[in-house]
């Protein structure tokens, strides 16, 4: 089993940046793709960035790409999402997500483990 916590949301203003970081209880950790999603009120989760088990790889929703970063720390069991010039779009709860096979993807089905959530607001 594994255990997934965010932490990092806020409030900030439109064009501003906030990092958002994921802490993992898993030994196994390093051999995840893991996944960022968000979802605002009224709407279904979305897919934002995923990053295979090294990072060598990303994805990114056309809606974020240029703005956003996904990153790992295998040595720290944690990821990262760097958002920056932030919209009043871009409002909604992000949730962490772990895939137990390696190879990063934008399938919602596909992950095996989700955080709580962390709530990003950007005002106007």
């Amino acid at each position: 089993q594994v255990q997934l916590v965010e932490s990092g949301g806020g409030l900030v203003r439109a064009g501003g940046s906030l990092r958002l970081s994921c802490a993992a209880s898993a030994q196994a950790f390093s051999t995840y793709a893991m996944g960022w999603f968000r979802q605002a009120p009224g709407k279904e989760r979305e897919f934002v960035a995923t990053i295979n088990w090294s990072g060598g790889s990303t994805y990114y929703a056309d809606s974020v790409k240029g703005r956003f970063t996904i990153s790992r720390d295998n040595a720290k069991n944690t990821v990262y999402l760097q958002m920056n010039s932030l919209k009043p779009e871009d409002t909604a709860v992000y949730y962490c997500a772990a895939d137990i096979l390696p190879l990063a993807t934008r399938a919602r089905e596909d992950y095996d483990y989700w955080g709580q959530g962390t709530q990003v607001t950007v005002s106007s």
